[in-house]
This record gives C-alpha cells, sequence and structure tokens, in this order.
C-alpha cells in the first residue's frame, strides 16, 4: 500500500547544513558551532540547563523555543540535531503550507526507516492556524519527528493546548549587555580589526540592540562596510545608524506585560517606574484612549473611595486628550498616572463588587421587604406595599435604621472601606451610623 505522504527517497534529499559562505552576512558567518559557544542562554544550555541535559542524555523531546528575535532559537534547533546525530530540516510557517507538511513528514518517515531520525524545526511556529498545528500531533506521537518550534509570540495564547501538552517550552532570555559584548569580541576577532567606536559609541550600539544580537552584528558590519577614518562618538553614531525601534507588539505579549507592568508599579505607589512603563507604550506607538481606559479602570479598582477625586482626574485626562490631541495631550495621561501612582490606594469598591454581585447571583430573586416597595396603586397599598416605611429624613440624625433587606436574608457587609485617604472618614461614618441602628433595636 502507497504512503499517504509518499515522496522522494532519502538519497535525492539536499543537505540543510554547511559553512556559512564567505558572502553571507556576518551574523551567519558568526554562527556557533557548538551549544557551548551560545551566549546568553547557559541557563538552557549549561550542563544544569533543560537543553543541556537533553544532549548528555542523547534523547531528545520536542520543544517549543520562545523568545525575543537574535537570541539564538535557529541556532539552538541547529545544533541540538548535530549534538544528537538527528537530521535537520527546517521549514518556516511564513512561507509553508500544507502542502510542505506532508512533505517534510514523509521525508522524515523515509529518513527514520534508513537512517536518523529528524528534527524538524519550524520557525515562526505561531504563524500556523490551529487547524495546522494539530496536524503535527500524529507525526509527533508516534515519533516521526521532534518538534522544536520557535516563536517571538506567548505560547499560551498563539499555540494549540494539544501542542503544548506535547512540548516542553523554554524560554529564552533577551541577550543582555554582557553577551552582546561578547558578540562584537566575536566579530572583532573574525574580521580582524577593531569598530570604529569609542567606548562610550561601543556602550551607546549594545543598549541600540535592544538584546538582539543579530541586530547588533547587521549593524557593527554596516559599521565596517564604510570608511570611517576617526572613531565614531555616540552622536556621531546615532547619526550615521538608525536606531533600532523597540520590539511592540500592540495585541501580543509586550503589549499584556507592559500594561500589567504599569498597572502593579500604579498599585504599588511608584510614580518613576509607572511614568517609565506609560514612556515606553505611548512612544512605541500603543493607543493613547486604551491608556486612558486601563487608567480609568486603575483609578475605580485600586483607588477608589480613597481618593473619589482619582475617577474625575482621569476622565479629565481622557477629555483633555481628545482636546488637544498627541503630542500635547499625552501631557495629561502623564498627569492621570502620577496622580494615580501618588494617590491612596483601596481595593474595597472592588472587593465589594465582587460579593454582592457573588450574593445577588446565590439569592436569585428574592423580593425586597415590603416597607420599602412603591405603592402605586390601590392593590399594592391594599397588600402591604409602603406600610410602615420610615421616612429617614424625618429623623432628627436624618437616619431611621430600618431594614432594607429581603426577608429571610441575613444582612450582609460587602464594602469593607480601609483606613487610608477618604476612606477613613467613610469608616468613621458606617460606625456612627451602626451605633445608631443598635441604640434603636
Amino acid at each position: 500500500m502507497a504512503d499517504l505522504f509518499s515522496s522522494d527517497p532519502p538519497e535525492r534529499q539536499k543537505p540543510m547544513t554547511g559553512a556559512p559562505l564567505a558572502a553571507a552576512p556576518l551574523a551567519e558567518r558568526l554562527r556557533p558551532q557548538m551549544l557551548g559557544d551560545i551566549v546568553g542562554q547557559h541557563h538552557l544550555t549549561g550542563p544544569e540547563g533543560a537543553i543541556g541535559r537533553m544532549v548528555a542524555a542523547g534523547r531528545l523531546s520536542s520543544i517549543i523555543l520562545w523568545g525575543p528575535p537574535g537570541t539564538g532559537k535557529t541556532t539552538i534547533a541547529r545544533l541540538l540535531a548535530d549534538a544528537v546525530g538527528m537530521r535537520f530540516a527546517a521549514i518556516s510557517a511564513v512561507f509553508s503550507g500544507v502542502a510542505d507538511l506532508k512533505r517534510a513528514f514523509a521525508e522524515a518517515r523515509d529518513h527514520a526507516r534508513i537512517g536518523p531520525r529528524t528534527l524538524l524545526f519550524v520557525d515562526e511556529i505561531h504563524r500556523f492556524n490551529r487547524a495546522q498545528q494539530d496536524g503535527f500531533l500524529p507525526f509527533v506521537e508516534d515519533g516521526t519527528v521532534v518538534l522544536v518550534g520557535a516563536t517571538t509570540e506567548n505560547p499560551s495564547f498563539e499555540l494549540n493546548a494539544a501542542l503544548l501538552s506535547r512540548a516542553q517550552v523554554l524560554v529564552l532570555d533577551r541577550l543582555d549587555a554582557a553577551a552582546l559584548g561578547a558578540l562584537l569580541n566575536r566579530a572583532e576577532a573574525a574580521e580582524g580589526r577593531a569598530l570604529p567606536l569609542t567606548a562610550e559609541a561601543r556602550g551607546a550600539l549594545i543598549a541600540h540592540a535592544d538584546g538582539d544580537g543579530r541586530f547588533l552584528l547587521n549593524q557593527a558590519e554596516t559599521l565596517w562596510s564604510v570608511d570611517i577614518s576617526e572613531p565614531l562618538d555616540p552622536a556621531a553614531l546615532g547619526a550615521f545608524l538608525q536606531r533600532r525601534v523597540a520590539a511592540y507588539d500592540k495585541d501580543r505579549e509586550g503589549h499584556y506585560g507592559l500594561i500589567s507592568a504599569l498597572h502593579k508599579s500604579l498599585r504599588g505607589s511608584d510614580p518613576q517606574a509607572a511614568l517609565y512603563y506609560l514612556a515606553r507604550m505611548l512612544t512605541a506607538g500603543e493607543e493613547p484612549h486604551y491608556v486612558l481606559r486601563r487608567l480609568v479602570r486603575f483609578a475605580s479598582e485600586d483607588v477608589g473611595l480613597a481618593d473619589p477625586h482619582a475617577l474625575a482626574q482621569c476622565l479629565a485626562a481622557k477629555q483633555a486628550y481628545d482636546f488637544l490631541g498627541s503630542p500635547e495631550g499625552e501631557l495629561a495621561i502623564v498627569q492621570a498616572c502620577l496622580y494615580l501612582a501618588t494617590a491612596p490606594k483601596s481595593n474595597a469598591a472592588y472587593r465589594a463588587q465582587k460579593a454582592a454581585w457573588k450574593s445577588a447571583r446565590e439569592t436569585g430573586s428574592l423580593m425586597p421587604p415590603a416597607h420599602i416597595l412603591n405603592a402605586p396603586t390601590k392593590l399594592m397599598r391594599d397588600i402591604g406595599y409602603g406600610k410602615g416605611y420610615a421616612y429617614d429624613h424625618d429623623r432628627a440624625e436624618g437616619f431611621s435604621g430600618a431594614d432594607y433587606w429581603p426577608d429571610g436574608m441575613a444582612p450582609h457587609r460587602y464594602y469593607h472601606p480601609t483606613d487610608r485617604g477618604f476612606e477613613k472618614r467613610i469608616a468613621e461614618r458606617l460606625a456612627y451610623w451602626e451605633e445608631l441602628r443598635r441604640a434603636q433595636l
């Protein structure tokens, strides 16, 4: 019976790896040849790391490499195959479809019959849709391929749960200054010359790379491609090289990570950190109205009645931004951000809402007590609606102390004001009314 995914026999396959061509970009020519040469990911590739342990055992499981661009995902996949003697095959979800997947699986099956198993590297795996991701499952389960996927996006959001349950997610770190500096040292050794930069400009170049090793090496190659007579200082370097735009996807991990950092900095009453994350979002192109909506929500959730003016400040900032637009209106957003960060904090209103909503769901359709129901008709008056209602303003204290809870339901306490800010005064009022209520019993 013919194989469903039959393809050309193994001997016709072209090799996937080889020494980089002399004309290849610098980043490709400096690609590490051993796992130990990879910089910045020792927590994975070291002896105690997940990858180090797999290689030591000589057995790989399917993995998803999640990390920013230029941190070594493709290199790790290639070196993993070499380290355990597996065939390496690669496809990109950007350029591949169902036919390419079928061909890759068929080739892997053919090779497994006469030689080593296949490590299938899938770059940008999150770009495959849910149905295409499901197509990997039987071939991963029966061992036809060991899947190594690479993604810059949060796998929790972008990959099927079934696929995630069959693969270990390994998180690659953004390359720090030390790792990027080591890459520049290797590049200078390979080129046999130093970069035409002052020490300060070298630090600026590393900072501009924003953790991306490939970008850093491409910039270094650009510097070497022209004749520069004197070392560049940071200002001259900035004029020569275009500054890297910060990585930020407004509907993906960068978006959610920064708004979480902003929210928690506000909650922690750190105006400096909050202003930094606000700047990160707005300078990267975040929609200002999204930030304003989150600030309005924060005003109710985390400040609440500890400072009733917080909500008004946020709504005023939204109105000012709508009136002025960018960039002038962004100062109003800054003002609201700083107000929230420095305001007294209380989530008492937020907790009260959750408790009251829970109670409402549990008690169903209990009727309010008859004495607080309006009685616009004779029938309603005859059956007792409104009978015995105590009009609070007729009392000396403006407080009747009546029972407003449904019959058969004991009074609940949902709102517990804190002793911070304006809520301290609210707590004093509640205690005063409770004392009057007890005195009337």
